[in-house]
Protein backbone atom coordinates (compact mmCIF):
# COMPACT_ATOMS: atom_id res chain seq x y z
CA UNK A 1 0.00 0.00 0.00
CA UNK A 2 2.00 3.20 -0.94
CA UNK A 3 1.82 6.03 1.74
CA UNK A 4 -0.59 8.49 0.08
CA UNK A 5 -3.19 5.86 0.40
CA UNK A 6 -2.64 5.85 4.49
CA UNK A 7 -3.28 8.44 6.71
CA UNK A 8 -0.53 9.92 8.47
CA UNK A 9 -1.46 8.31 11.73
CA UNK A 10 -1.40 4.70 10.18
CA UNK A 11 1.59 5.02 8.54
CA UNK A 12 3.52 5.86 11.49
CA UNK A 13 1.49 3.27 13.18
CA UNK A 14 2.50 0.52 11.20
CA UNK A 15 5.55 1.80 9.79
CA UNK A 16 7.54 3.85 12.29
CA UNK A 17 8.50 2.18 15.64
CA UNK A 18 11.45 2.87 18.18
CA UNK A 19 15.06 0.91 16.91
CA UNK A 20 16.18 -1.52 19.61
CA UNK A 21 20.03 -0.29 18.44
CA UNK A 22 19.97 3.31 18.07
CA UNK A 23 17.02 4.07 20.46
CA UNK A 24 15.58 6.50 17.97
CA UNK A 25 12.14 6.31 16.32
CA UNK A 26 12.68 5.31 12.47
CA UNK A 27 11.18 3.66 9.59
CA UNK A 28 11.43 0.14 10.38
CA UNK A 29 13.55 -1.73 7.92
CA UNK A 30 13.10 -5.31 9.84
CA UNK A 31 12.84 -7.33 12.77
CA UNK A 32 15.71 -9.00 14.24
CA UNK A 33 15.92 -11.29 17.32
CA UNK A 34 16.77 -8.22 19.56
CA UNK A 35 13.82 -6.15 18.39
CA UNK A 36 12.97 -3.60 15.61
CA UNK A 37 15.73 -2.19 13.62
CA UNK A 38 16.18 1.32 11.07
CA UNK A 39 17.70 1.65 8.77
CA UNK A 40 20.76 3.11 9.48
CA UNK A 41 21.21 0.25 12.36
CA UNK A 42 20.52 -2.83 9.69
CA UNK A 43 22.91 -1.67 7.07
CA UNK A 44 25.96 -0.33 9.24
CA UNK A 45 25.68 -4.25 10.99
CA UNK A 46 25.16 -5.95 7.64
CA UNK A 47 28.88 -3.85 6.91
CA UNK A 48 30.51 -5.76 9.86
CA UNK A 49 32.69 -8.57 8.45
CA UNK A 50 34.82 -11.00 10.74
CA UNK A 51 34.98 -14.50 12.44
CA UNK A 52 32.03 -15.34 14.53
CA UNK A 53 33.17 -15.80 18.40
CA UNK A 54 29.94 -18.45 18.20
CA UNK A 55 30.71 -20.85 15.62
CA UNK A 56 34.36 -19.57 14.40
CA UNK A 57 33.23 -18.86 10.81
CA UNK A 58 34.07 -16.03 8.59
CA UNK A 59 30.63 -14.22 7.70
CA UNK A 60 28.72 -11.03 8.15
CA UNK A 61 28.02 -10.06 12.26
CA UNK A 62 24.69 -8.62 12.32
CA UNK A 63 23.45 -9.93 15.40
CA UNK A 64 24.46 -9.04 19.28
CA UNK A 65 26.45 -11.51 21.73
CA UNK A 66 25.26 -11.28 25.32
CA UNK A 67 23.50 -8.39 27.18
CA UNK A 68 26.71 -7.68 29.14
CA UNK A 69 29.85 -7.48 26.26
CA UNK A 70 27.17 -7.44 23.35
CA UNK A 71 29.52 -8.74 20.84
CA UNK A 72 28.75 -8.87 17.43
CA UNK A 73 27.77 -12.48 15.85
CA UNK A 74 26.64 -14.47 13.05
CA UNK A 75 22.89 -14.58 12.23
CA UNK A 76 22.89 -18.53 13.02
CA UNK A 77 24.21 -18.19 16.57
CA UNK A 78 21.83 -15.06 17.02
CA UNK A 79 18.61 -16.71 15.98
CA UNK A 80 17.91 -14.75 12.99
CA UNK A 81 15.33 -16.61 11.09
CA UNK A 82 15.94 -14.89 7.58
CA UNK A 83 18.92 -15.36 5.32
CA UNK A 84 21.02 -12.75 4.17
CA UNK A 85 22.89 -14.80 1.13
CA UNK A 86 22.63 -13.61 -2.15
CA UNK A 87 20.55 -15.69 -4.10
CA UNK A 88 23.18 -15.34 -7.08
CA UNK A 89 26.69 -15.67 -5.75
CA UNK A 90 25.42 -16.66 -1.75
CA UNK A 91 27.63 -13.72 -0.37
CA UNK A 92 26.59 -12.30 2.69
CA UNK A 93 25.52 -9.01 3.10
CA UNK A 94 22.85 -5.96 2.44
CA UNK A 95 20.42 -7.28 -0.22
CA UNK A 96 18.46 -5.46 -2.73
CA UNK A 97 15.55 -6.51 -4.41
CA UNK A 98 14.99 -10.06 -5.85
CA UNK A 99 17.32 -10.62 -2.93
CA UNK A 100 20.73 -9.91 -4.84
CA UNK A 101 23.91 -8.53 -3.16
CA UNK A 102 25.08 -5.11 -4.04
CA UNK A 103 27.42 -6.43 -6.41
CA UNK A 104 25.17 -8.67 -8.21
CA UNK A 105 22.48 -5.65 -8.18
CA UNK A 106 25.14 -3.60 -9.75
CA UNK A 107 26.45 -5.99 -12.29
CA UNK A 108 22.04 -6.25 -13.70
CA UNK A 109 22.15 -2.65 -13.48
CA UNK A 110 25.35 -1.56 -15.63
CA UNK A 111 24.44 -4.59 -18.07
CA UNK A 112 20.97 -2.54 -18.20
CA UNK A 113 22.17 0.83 -18.94
CA UNK A 114 25.27 0.32 -21.06
CA UNK A 115 23.43 -2.48 -23.33
CA UNK A 116 23.61 -2.22 -27.19
CA UNK A 117 21.14 -3.41 -29.31
CA UNK A 118 22.08 -7.31 -28.75
CA UNK A 119 21.36 -6.75 -25.06
CA UNK A 120 24.85 -6.90 -23.59
CA UNK A 121 27.11 -4.68 -22.71
CA UNK A 122 28.82 -2.90 -25.72
CA UNK A 123 32.06 -4.37 -26.03
CA UNK A 124 33.87 -0.91 -25.89
CA UNK A 125 32.38 -0.28 -22.61
CA UNK A 126 33.42 -3.44 -21.33
CA UNK A 127 36.50 -1.81 -19.23
CA UNK A 128 34.73 0.61 -17.86
CA UNK A 129 31.66 -1.55 -16.59
CA UNK A 130 34.60 -3.86 -14.98
CA UNK A 131 35.94 -1.14 -13.36
CA UNK A 132 32.73 0.03 -11.47
CA UNK A 133 31.58 -3.20 -10.86
CA UNK A 134 35.44 -3.92 -9.11
CA UNK A 135 35.01 -0.67 -6.64
CA UNK A 136 35.77 -1.59 -3.24
CA UNK A 137 32.12 -0.26 -2.23
CA UNK A 138 29.83 -1.60 -5.02
CA UNK A 139 26.84 0.32 -2.85
CA UNK A 140 28.73 3.58 -3.74
CA UNK A 141 28.84 3.37 -7.18
CA UNK A 142 24.97 2.36 -7.04
CA UNK A 143 24.16 5.00 -5.05
CA UNK A 144 25.53 7.44 -7.86
CA UNK A 145 23.99 5.99 -10.39
CA UNK A 146 20.64 6.79 -8.83
CA UNK A 147 22.03 10.41 -8.52
CA UNK A 148 19.57 13.34 -10.30
CA UNK A 149 16.98 9.78 -11.65
CA UNK A 150 14.92 10.82 -14.37
CA UNK A 151 16.94 14.29 -14.64
CA UNK A 152 18.75 15.18 -17.85
CA UNK A 153 22.12 14.43 -17.95
CA UNK A 154 22.10 11.88 -14.59
CA UNK A 155 24.13 9.17 -14.54
CA UNK A 156 22.15 6.49 -16.05
CA UNK A 157 20.99 8.63 -18.80
CA UNK A 158 24.99 9.83 -19.64
CA UNK A 159 25.47 6.01 -19.66
CA UNK A 160 22.39 4.76 -21.78
CA UNK A 161 23.17 7.20 -24.30
CA UNK A 162 26.48 5.92 -23.96
CA UNK A 163 25.36 2.25 -24.21
CA UNK A 164 23.41 2.95 -27.80
CA UNK A 165 26.13 4.79 -29.16
CA UNK A 166 24.07 8.14 -29.45
CA UNK A 167 27.54 9.99 -26.96
CA UNK A 168 30.38 9.28 -29.37
CA UNK A 169 33.32 8.04 -27.44
CA UNK A 170 35.71 11.01 -28.35
CA UNK A 171 36.67 13.87 -26.02
CA UNK A 172 34.88 16.34 -28.17
CA UNK A 173 32.06 14.54 -27.95
CA UNK A 174 31.82 15.37 -24.12
CA UNK A 175 32.64 19.14 -24.63
CA UNK A 176 28.94 19.65 -24.85
CA UNK A 177 27.38 17.56 -22.85
CA UNK A 178 25.21 19.00 -19.79
CA UNK A 179 25.53 19.31 -16.56
CA UNK A 180 29.31 19.42 -17.81
CA UNK A 181 30.60 18.18 -14.13
CA UNK A 182 28.75 14.90 -14.64
CA UNK A 183 30.21 14.49 -18.04
CA UNK A 184 33.74 15.62 -16.89
CA UNK A 185 33.37 12.97 -14.13
CA UNK A 186 32.77 9.85 -17.07
CA UNK A 187 34.89 11.34 -19.05
CA UNK A 188 37.77 10.57 -16.46
CA UNK A 189 36.37 7.23 -15.41
CA UNK A 190 36.89 6.38 -19.37
CA UNK A 191 40.13 7.72 -20.04
CA UNK A 192 41.12 5.99 -16.26
CA UNK A 193 40.01 2.73 -17.52
CA UNK A 194 41.25 2.98 -21.02
CA UNK A 195 38.31 3.90 -23.60
CA UNK A 196 39.02 7.20 -23.78
CA UNK A 197 42.51 8.42 -24.73
CA UNK A 198 44.19 9.97 -21.74
CA UNK A 199 44.07 14.16 -21.79
CA UNK A 200 45.05 16.50 -19.37
CA UNK A 201 42.27 17.13 -17.14
CA UNK A 202 42.74 20.84 -17.45
CA UNK A 203 43.11 20.79 -21.23
CA UNK A 204 39.67 19.27 -21.37
CA UNK A 205 38.50 21.67 -18.66
CA UNK A 206 39.80 24.45 -20.97
CA UNK A 207 38.16 23.35 -23.93
CA UNK A 208 34.89 22.80 -22.70
CA UNK A 209 35.07 26.21 -21.63
CA UNK A 210 36.37 27.34 -24.80
CA UNK A 211 33.34 26.40 -27.37
CA UNK A 212 30.81 27.71 -24.37
CA UNK A 213 33.09 31.19 -24.49
CA UNK A 214 32.68 31.66 -27.98
CA UNK A 215 29.19 31.27 -28.12
CA UNK A 216 28.59 34.25 -25.93
CA UNK A 217 30.72 36.17 -28.66
CA UNK A 218 28.21 38.14 -30.69
CA UNK A 219 30.59 39.41 -33.26
CA UNK A 220 31.68 36.81 -35.90
CA UNK A 221 35.16 39.04 -36.24
CA UNK A 222 35.81 39.51 -32.97
CA UNK A 223 34.80 35.32 -32.16
CA UNK A 224 37.18 34.26 -35.39
CA UNK A 225 39.81 36.32 -33.86
CA UNK A 226 39.64 34.93 -30.30
CA UNK A 227 39.18 31.68 -31.53
CA UNK A 228 42.97 31.69 -33.83
CA UNK A 229 44.40 32.87 -30.34
CA UNK A 230 43.40 30.05 -28.21
CA UNK A 231 43.96 27.37 -31.79
CA UNK A 232 47.67 28.69 -32.02
CA UNK A 233 48.85 30.59 -29.29
CA UNK A 234 46.73 29.44 -25.89
CA UNK A 235 45.90 25.94 -26.14
CA UNK A 236 49.47 24.82 -27.97
CA UNK A 237 51.21 25.80 -24.97
CA UNK A 238 49.12 24.21 -22.71
CA UNK A 239 49.79 21.13 -24.54
CA UNK A 240 53.32 21.57 -24.69
CA UNK A 241 53.75 21.89 -20.92
CA UNK A 242 51.28 19.02 -20.34
CA UNK A 243 53.50 16.98 -22.50
CA UNK A 244 56.50 17.44 -19.88
CA UNK A 245 54.00 17.82 -16.27
CA UNK A 246 50.36 18.10 -15.51
CA UNK A 247 49.31 21.39 -15.68
CA UNK A 248 48.06 23.40 -12.40
CA UNK A 249 44.41 24.77 -11.96
CA UNK A 250 45.94 27.92 -11.79
CA UNK A 251 47.78 27.37 -15.59
CA UNK A 252 44.02 27.01 -17.32
CA UNK A 253 42.36 29.51 -15.40
CA UNK A 254 45.11 31.92 -16.32
CA UNK A 255 44.95 30.71 -19.86
CA UNK A 256 40.92 31.34 -19.27
CA UNK A 257 41.57 34.65 -18.11
CA UNK A 258 43.74 35.39 -21.56
CA UNK A 259 41.01 34.23 -23.71
CA UNK A 260 38.11 36.97 -21.54
CA UNK A 261 40.60 39.83 -21.59
CA UNK A 262 41.39 39.48 -25.67
CA UNK A 263 37.30 39.06 -25.91
CA UNK A 264 37.07 42.32 -23.72
CA UNK A 265 39.49 44.37 -25.87
CA UNK A 266 38.59 43.35 -28.70
CA UNK A 267 34.90 44.54 -27.57
CA UNK A 268 36.55 47.83 -25.90
CA UNK A 269 37.81 48.48 -29.35
CA UNK A 270 34.67 48.22 -31.17
CA UNK A 271 32.83 50.62 -28.47
CA UNK A 272 35.78 53.61 -29.75
CA UNK A 273 34.74 52.73 -33.49
CA UNK A 274 38.39 51.39 -33.58
CA UNK A 275 39.19 47.34 -34.68
CA UNK A 276 42.41 45.46 -34.01
CA UNK A 277 43.87 46.27 -37.40
CA UNK A 278 43.15 49.93 -36.79
CA UNK A 279 45.21 49.80 -32.76
CA UNK A 280 47.85 52.33 -32.34
CA UNK A 281 50.01 53.00 -29.12
CA UNK A 282 47.45 55.29 -27.92
CA UNK A 283 44.34 52.78 -27.89
CA UNK A 284 46.74 50.20 -25.98
CA UNK A 285 47.88 53.45 -23.07
CA UNK A 286 44.13 54.38 -22.66
CA UNK A 287 43.38 50.41 -21.76
CA UNK A 288 46.66 50.36 -19.40
CA UNK A 289 45.40 53.37 -17.83
CA UNK A 290 41.65 52.44 -17.33
CA UNK A 291 42.25 48.75 -16.43
CA UNK A 292 43.71 46.95 -13.44
CA UNK A 293 47.06 45.34 -12.89
CA UNK A 294 45.31 41.59 -13.20
CA UNK A 295 43.25 42.55 -16.77
CA UNK A 296 46.24 44.12 -17.98
CA UNK A 297 48.98 41.63 -17.35
CA UNK A 298 46.28 38.44 -19.03
CA UNK A 299 45.50 40.72 -22.11
CA UNK A 300 49.45 40.80 -22.85
CA UNK A 301 49.76 37.75 -24.24
CA UNK A 302 46.91 38.60 -26.72
CA UNK A 303 48.85 41.86 -27.66
CA UNK A 304 52.30 40.02 -28.41
CA UNK A 305 50.91 37.51 -30.41
CA UNK A 306 48.54 40.32 -32.18
CA UNK A 307 52.08 41.54 -32.95
CA UNK A 308 53.79 38.11 -34.27
CA UNK A 309 50.44 37.55 -36.54
CA UNK A 310 51.34 40.94 -38.05
CA UNK A 311 47.72 41.51 -37.23
CA UNK A 312 48.58 45.30 -35.01
CA UNK A 313 52.02 47.09 -35.64
CA UNK A 314 55.08 46.69 -33.60
CA UNK A 315 54.01 48.61 -30.54
CA UNK A 316 54.97 48.78 -26.86
CA UNK A 317 53.22 47.08 -24.44
CA UNK A 318 54.47 47.58 -20.83
CA UNK A 319 55.79 44.86 -18.31
CA UNK A 320 53.91 43.61 -15.75
CA UNK A 321 54.24 44.42 -12.41
CA UNK A 322 54.35 41.58 -10.06
CA UNK A 323 53.18 42.20 -6.70
CA UNK A 324 54.09 39.63 -3.93
CA UNK A 325 53.05 39.46 -0.72
CA UNK A 326 55.00 40.13 2.76
CA UNK A 327 56.36 37.05 4.31
CA UNK A 328 55.62 35.30 7.18
CA UNK A 329 57.39 36.38 10.12
CA UNK A 330 59.63 33.49 11.36
CA UNK A 331 58.09 33.23 14.94
CA UNK A 332 54.79 33.25 13.28
CA UNK A 333 55.23 30.31 11.13
CA UNK A 334 56.95 28.31 14.16
CA UNK A 335 53.90 29.10 16.50
CA UNK A 336 51.81 27.93 13.68
CA UNK A 337 53.59 24.39 13.30
CA UNK A 338 53.90 24.06 17.02
CA UNK A 339 49.82 24.36 16.84
CA UNK A 340 49.42 22.06 13.88
CA UNK A 341 51.49 19.35 15.25
CA UNK A 342 49.90 18.91 18.52
CA UNK A 343 46.69 19.99 17.98
CA UNK A 344 45.08 16.47 17.18
CA UNK A 345 41.69 17.66 17.32
CA UNK A 346 42.40 19.44 14.05
CA UNK A 347 41.12 17.56 10.56
CA UNK A 348 44.29 15.52 9.43
CA UNK A 349 44.18 16.13 5.40
CA UNK A 350 44.34 19.85 5.87
CA UNK A 351 47.15 19.52 8.86
CA UNK A 352 49.42 17.19 6.67
CA UNK A 353 49.23 19.54 3.68
CA UNK A 354 49.52 22.85 6.08
CA UNK A 355 52.89 21.60 7.51
CA UNK A 356 54.37 20.76 3.95
CA UNK A 357 53.67 24.68 3.00
CA UNK A 358 55.33 25.77 6.25
CA UNK A 359 57.93 23.43 6.16
CA UNK A 360 59.17 23.00 2.72
CA UNK A 361 57.63 26.57 1.16
CA UNK A 362 55.56 24.35 -1.73
CA UNK A 363 52.65 25.25 -3.66
CA UNK A 364 49.76 23.68 -3.22
CA UNK A 365 49.48 22.72 -7.12
CA UNK A 366 52.79 21.06 -6.30
CA UNK A 367 51.50 19.50 -2.89
CA UNK A 368 48.89 17.76 -4.60
CA UNK A 369 50.56 16.06 -7.41
CA UNK A 370 52.57 14.13 -4.42
CA UNK A 371 52.40 10.54 -4.04
CA UNK A 372 52.72 8.46 -1.94
CA UNK A 373 55.69 7.09 -3.32
CA UNK A 374 57.33 10.43 -2.50
CA UNK A 375 57.13 9.55 0.72
CA UNK A 376 60.68 7.59 1.52
CA UNK A 377 62.45 5.45 4.05
CA UNK A 378 66.21 5.29 4.54
CA UNK A 379 66.48 3.34 7.86
CA UNK A 380 64.82 5.06 10.51
CA UNK A 381 64.43 8.34 8.68
CA UNK A 382 61.87 9.32 6.37
CA UNK A 383 62.19 11.28 3.40
CA UNK A 384 60.14 13.08 1.57
CA UNK A 385 60.84 13.35 -2.67
CA UNK A 386 60.40 17.28 -3.41
CA UNK A 387 63.77 17.79 -5.52
CA UNK A 388 67.03 15.96 -5.20
CA UNK A 389 68.31 15.05 -3.04
CA UNK A 390 64.94 14.23 -0.47
CA UNK A 391 64.10 16.41 2.37
CA UNK A 392 64.09 15.09 5.81
CA UNK A 393 61.01 14.98 7.74
CA UNK A 394 61.19 15.84 11.71
CA UNK A 395 60.20 13.00 13.33
CA UNK A 396 56.96 15.19 14.82
CA UNK A 397 55.63 15.58 11.17
CA UNK A 398 56.64 12.10 10.00
CA UNK A 399 54.25 10.15 12.55
CA UNK A 400 51.76 12.69 11.21
CA UNK A 401 52.80 12.07 7.73
CA UNK A 402 52.54 8.28 7.60
CA UNK A 403 49.10 8.08 9.73
CA UNK A 404 47.66 9.68 7.17
CA UNK A 405 48.38 7.83 4.18
CA UNK A 406 47.14 5.14 6.37
CA UNK A 407 43.39 6.81 6.70
CA UNK A 408 43.13 8.96 3.59
CA UNK A 409 39.61 9.39 2.06
CA UNK A 410 38.48 8.87 -1.31
CA UNK A 411 39.72 5.88 -1.61
CA UNK A 412 36.48 3.39 -1.47
CA UNK A 413 35.04 3.62 -5.11
CA UNK A 414 35.84 2.94 -8.77
CA UNK A 415 37.33 6.82 -8.98
CA UNK A 416 40.72 5.84 -6.84
CA UNK A 417 40.61 2.57 -5.60
CA UNK A 418 43.79 2.08 -5.80
CA UNK A 419 45.01 6.01 -5.72
CA UNK A 420 48.93 6.93 -5.05
CA UNK A 421 47.86 10.16 -4.51
CA UNK A 422 49.19 11.45 -1.32
CA UNK A 423 45.92 13.70 -1.40
CA UNK A 424 43.21 11.50 -3.69
CA UNK A 425 40.26 13.64 -5.35
CA UNK A 426 37.04 12.75 -5.90
CA UNK A 427 37.61 11.99 -9.69
CA UNK A 428 38.79 9.25 -11.45
CA UNK A 429 42.85 8.97 -11.30
CA UNK A 430 42.58 12.46 -10.09
CA UNK A 431 44.35 14.69 -6.62
CA UNK A 432 42.68 16.80 -5.00
CA UNK A 433 42.04 20.17 -6.38
CA UNK A 434 44.30 22.89 -5.31
CA UNK A 435 41.66 25.20 -4.30
CA UNK A 436 39.60 22.89 -2.27
CA UNK A 437 42.45 22.10 -0.20
CA UNK A 438 43.38 25.79 0.12
CA UNK A 439 39.85 26.27 1.51
CA UNK A 440 40.43 23.76 4.05
CA UNK A 441 43.66 24.93 5.12
CA UNK A 442 42.32 28.31 5.31
CA UNK A 443 39.89 27.37 7.86
CA UNK A 444 42.89 26.32 9.93
CA UNK A 445 43.74 30.00 10.16
CA UNK A 446 47.21 29.36 8.07
CA UNK A 447 47.89 31.76 4.95
CA UNK A 448 48.98 29.59 2.48
CA UNK A 449 50.68 32.60 0.37
CA UNK A 450 52.56 34.15 3.19
CA UNK A 451 53.86 31.39 4.84
CA UNK A 452 54.94 29.84 1.57
CA UNK A 453 56.96 32.95 1.25
CA UNK A 454 58.15 33.28 5.04
CA UNK A 455 59.67 29.52 4.28
CA UNK A 456 61.13 29.58 1.41
CA UNK A 457 62.84 32.93 2.87
CA UNK A 458 63.98 31.25 5.46
CA UNK A 459 65.63 28.64 3.49
CA UNK A 460 67.62 30.94 1.77
CA UNK A 461 68.90 32.82 4.66
CA UNK A 462 70.13 29.35 5.76
CA UNK A 463 71.50 27.34 2.79
CA UNK A 464 72.65 28.88 -0.62
CA UNK A 465 70.12 29.59 -2.88
CA UNK A 466 71.00 26.74 -5.43
CA UNK A 467 70.96 24.04 -2.95
CA UNK A 468 67.28 25.20 -1.75
CA UNK A 469 66.48 25.07 -5.38
CA UNK A 470 67.29 21.71 -6.06
CA UNK A 471 66.10 20.12 -2.54
CA UNK A 472 62.58 21.74 -2.81
CA UNK A 473 61.97 21.55 -6.56
CA UNK A 474 62.29 25.41 -6.85
CA UNK A 475 63.87 27.30 -10.43
CA UNK A 476 67.59 28.24 -9.33
CA UNK A 477 66.50 31.74 -10.48
CA UNK A 478 63.53 32.09 -8.05
CA UNK A 479 65.70 31.13 -5.23
CA UNK A 480 68.01 33.77 -6.33
CA UNK A 481 66.11 36.69 -6.29
CA UNK A 482 64.95 35.95 -3.40
CA UNK A 483 68.41 35.38 -2.01
CA UNK A 484 69.20 38.80 -3.39
CA UNK A 485 65.55 40.01 -1.90
CA UNK A 486 66.50 38.84 1.77
CA UNK A 487 70.10 40.40 1.55
CA UNK A 488 71.78 37.04 2.10
CA UNK A 489 75.80 37.14 1.84
CA UNK A 490 76.03 33.56 -0.04
CA UNK A 491 77.22 34.42 -3.37
CA UNK A 492 79.82 36.77 -1.62
CA UNK A 493 81.18 33.31 -0.68
CA UNK A 494 84.65 32.33 -2.95
CA UNK A 495 84.05 28.49 -4.62
CA UNK A 496 85.47 25.80 -3.40
CA UNK A 497 86.44 23.62 -0.47
CA UNK A 498 86.26 25.96 2.80
CA UNK A 499 86.69 22.85 5.39
CA UNK A 500 90.47 22.53 3.69
CA UNK A 501 93.07 24.68 6.09
CA UNK A 502 95.90 26.08 4.55
CA UNK A 503 98.40 23.43 5.41
CA UNK A 504 96.55 20.60 3.61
Amino acid sequence: MRRSEVSEEQYERWHITGCCRCGQRKFKAGTWPDGHVCRTCHDRALRIRGRCPGCDQDRVLPGLGGEQDRTPICPDCAGFRTSFRCSRCETEGKLHGARLCTRCTLSDRLRELLADESGEIRPELAPLAKALLDARKPLSILGWLYTRKGQTGSPETLLRQLGRGEIELTHQAFHTLQPWRAAAHLRELLMACGVLPRVDKQICSFERWLIAHLDTVADQDHRQLVQRFATWEVLPRLRARAATKPITAASRYFAGDQIKQATAFLGWLAARHHSLRSCDQADIDTWYAEHREHERHRLRGFLLWSMASKLIPRLRVPTPVVVRNPPMAHHERMALLGQLLNNDDLPLRPRVAAVIVLLYAQPLSRIVRLTIDDVLHDGDQVLLRLGQPPSPIPTPFARLLLTWIDKRDNMNTATNPNSRWLFPGRRAEQPMHPRSLADLINKLGVPTSTARTGAIRQHVLEMPAPVVADALGYHPVTTAKIATQAGVTWSRYAPGDHTRTGDS
